[in-house]
């Protein structure tokens, strides 16, 4: 069925040159889609008000600079932020830590693999000595050969669930629960802990009000384009039914 957008068809061409962009979305197709929908709404939209714009993309930030203005953020937003989340300006720390990994593949019973870690785990609690020696045997990671060891990490350089837990554990601290992250289960533990210094709010502000502008842009050009589709007359897709695309607004959404 092909999509329509206020009287226009969506041509193949142009949905070839969109959907690359797309191509780690869960649903190319459909993001692809959905960013030509908004941008042909936005575009109409543009040339109802004049617009006057030397190409399309000028055209679609004319209309969001207009008809979607965000406020700057004042120092008093910025420093709720940093007072807020610290740990997003520490530099300089760091946690060694072992894990074992539990890899969960398609062919495993999650059940009963869930079990398995489980009572591995409880005797680990009651003898952490045997950590490494488990982890050689137990671990689907490759540091099993170096008895579970992950040498030292930053911030960053793990995913956000493995990350979030290591670096809330004490030094010497063996998490009491199984930890869930996109590659298994794991037994984690801290072996030692660097702390890092805060950075003051002066050498930070103005990445701050940077970010927090972003974020008031973003919501407002969205919270825009939204209202735009409900008064447009779409056909083919439905809009609601699905996520919004990585990149909606081309270029202009840098």
């Amino acid at each position: 069925m092909p999509v329509i957008v206020n009287g226009v068809e969506l041509n193949d061409a142009d949905l070839e040159r969109e959907l690359p962009l797309h191509a780690q979305a869960d649903n190319p197709m459909r993001h692809a889609v959905t960013a030509l929908v908004l941008r042909r709404v936005l575009l109409d939209e543009a040339g109802r008000l004049g617009l006057a714009a030397e190409d399309e993309e000028g055209a679609i930030s004319a209309l969001l600079a207009a008809q979607a203005p965000a406020p700057q953020a004042d120092d008093a937003a910025c420093r709720r932020f940093y007072q807020m989340h610290p740990q997003r300006f520490m530099v300089g720390e760091l946690v060694e830590a072992d894990h074992i990994l539990f890899q969960v593949t398609p062919s495993v019973n999650l059940d009963m693999l869930r079990a398995h870690a489980n009572v591995v785990l409880q005797e680990l609690l009651a003898d952490p000595s045997r950590f490494a020696e488990v982890a050689r045997e137990q671990s689907n990671c490759p540091s099993a050969t170096v008895g579970g060891n992950l040498g030292q990490l930053g911030r960053g350089d793990t995913v956000p669930e493995f990350e979030r837990a290591v670096f809330a554990l004490p030094s010497g601290g063996l998490l009491p629960q199984l930890l869930q992250t996109r590659h298994g289960l794991h037994i984690v533990r801290v072996t030692r802990r660097i702390e890092g210094r805060l950075l003051p709010y002066e050498h930070v502000a103005q990445q701050i009000a940077m970010a927090l502008t972003s974020m008031s842009r973003d919501t407002a050009w969205r919270q825009y384009t939204k209202l735009l589709v409900e008064r447009a007359d779409v056909q083919g897709v439905d809009l609601a039914a699905g996520g919004e695309p990585e990149r909606v607004y081309g270029g202009s959404a840098a």
